[in-house]
């Protein structure tokens, strides 16, 4: 019992120093692709694996999981547009048995725990290897010359307008059906160089579309008109469903552009044809989240740096930084004499004024605690809860919540408040979950306080007290305020115990 009480001491005294904020991205990649995790379970054990891993990023502290469920144009969820994932169930094309709705059922378990649902595509890519054979049906084999090979791999070719139709009517498929926060596309647009050699295989769209453009600007142009419509096609259908994307971690190297970073990698603009900040200075993206997997100082792309570099150029947008766990927690930081760095990367995100958060990758090293991330997550740096940024106008506010009361059943205190009638239309306003805050006697009321919040949830109940466990929180001030799909955030009710 000691023990108990002291580790309970531990976690009060580094919530107290950690000051986390009260608001901030803390996303987690779940990849499919690559995970044979997956098709060697069955759905049981696949459903049970989705609950375990949620659960698990919730106790660090996450309260958004972006969950892969396009990886190879393919699907994760029930479509008439494209195939079964083979990442699922072991072949391309083949359905799980029994039938489930992995998509469906995710979202279901992440809004259950409070969390954001980030529905994550990869755009272009067909296939993974060259060993992948696609079936007779696919179209692929029914019109080949809108496709692109290179490194043994099949993708989209960008320069088809009937290839930008099809990828925005897989989104708006997957926007209408389900009740998803975000649509999230990774760094994979033109294919990335391999074996020394940059992407040229375009040379039949290029004389087909390339109208005298210069040949690097018209793969930019191709990929700026995806980004345009995706985000158009998502807006019309549900203009709270955010659009993010995850570019690799360099724009420009300042030797190619003035305005570009001090490093000297791979570039966005030069190599992958992806022109991340005319998306947006244009306004085609919500946010971004910047692939920094490098270690702090690493003098071809030091994230360090990095950081500041994307922070300066968002030009208006959120920037959330991509974190590799595995590096971050291998790497020792000397100048902050610490074994990881860690404490460095969260504390660099946090003084940054336009970087709203962190995204972990990847996931799985999260839930594994790889080198005891988990725990310094949950127990410093992500141990309060946090409320993800707010979206569009934020001088709209959700209605107060009604009949706020405290109810006691068999020795337990609960907070029960008035569920909002559910619309026949859904909207942005939709209130879809209530923040919960408790105030001890004698603490100072402040709702802008990140301690006092003790439940994200979409109930409207929540467990406050068990009187039969000891001492009661007798005399603590309640305040649950309501969030919108945009999670702007409502005036607070309170009553007091």
């Amino acid at each position: 019992m000691k023990q108990i009480f002291f580790f309970f001491l531990l976690i009060l005294s580094l919530n107290a120093l950690s000051q986390n904020p009260k608001r901030e991205f803390r996303g987690a990649w779940l990849h499919v692709i690559g995970q044979s995790q997956w098709m060697n379970k069955n759905p049981e054990q696949q459903k049970k694996y989705i609950e375990q891993q949620f659960d698990l990023l919730q106790l660090a502290g996450c309260n958004a999981v972006i969950f892969q469920v396009r990886p190879t144009a393919d699907a994760l969820y029930i479509s008439e547009i494209e195939p079964w994932s083979s990442w699922l169930t072991g072949k391309r094309g083949k359905a799980p048995s029994p039938l489930w709705d992995p998509m469906e059922y995710a979202i279901e378990e992440a809004h259950k725990r409070g969390m954001e649902f980030h529905a994550w595509l990869n755009p272009y890519r067909v296939t993974s290897n060259a060993k992948e054979t696609l079936p007779s049906d696919h179209l692929y084999n029914k019109e080949p010359h809108r496709f692109i090979k290179f490194n043994g791999q099949t993708f989209f070719d960008p320069a088809y307008p009937e290839n930008r139709e099809y990828i925005c009517a897989v989104v708006n498929d997957i926007v209408t059906r389900y009740d998803i926060d975000a649509i999230h596309i990774d760094d994979y647009f033109y294919p990335y160089p391999a074996n020394g050699k940059k992407f040229e295989n375009d040379d039949a769209s290029y004389k087909k579309f390339g109208n005298g453009m210069e040949r690097n600007a018209w793969r930019r142009h191709n990929v700026d008109l995806l980004i345009e419509q995706l985000y158009t096609t998502i807006k019309d259908k549900k203009n709270w469903v955010r659009f993010g994307v995850s570019p690799f971690g360099i724009w420009r190297n300042k030797k190619s552009d003035p305005r570009g970073s001090e490093s000297s990698g791979l570039q966005n603009y030069d190599d992958l044809y992806a022109d991340v900040l005319l998306w947006a200075k244009n306004g085609w993206v919500d946010y971004i989240a910047p692939q920094l997997y490098w270690t702090l100082d690493m003098k071809a792309a030091p994230s360090r740096h990095l950081a500041q570099w994307w922070n300066d150029n968002a030009n208006g947008v959120d920037v959330y930084i991509g974190q590799d766990v595995q590096r971050t927690m291998t790497n020792a930081d000397p100048g902050n004499n610490d074994s990881n760095e860690l404490d460095t990367k969260v504390k660099l995100s946090r003084k940054l004024p336009n970087v709203k958060g962190n995204v972990w990758w990847h996931g799985y090293w999260v839930t594994d605690n790889l080198n005891g991330v988990a725990d310094s997550l949950a127990m410093k740096y992500q141990s309060t809860i946090a409320l993800p940024p707010a979206y569009g106008d934020k001088t709209q506010k959700p209605a107060k919540v009604k009949n706020l009361k405290l109810v006691k059943d068999k020795g337990q205190i609960f907070l029960t408040w008035d569920k909002e009638i559910s619309k026949p239309a859904p909207s942005d306003t939709d209130i879809v979950r209530y923040v919960v805050y408790q105030f001890f006697p004698e603490e100072n009321v402040d709702i802008n306080d990140a301690e006092a919040i003790i439940a994200l949830t979409p109930y409207n109940a929540v467990l406050v007290e068990d009187v039969s466990e000891g001492p009661t929180a007798e005399g603590s001030t309640f305040i649950v305020t309501a969030i919108d799909r945009m999670n702007r955030e409502s005036e607070g009710v309170s009553v007091k115990w």
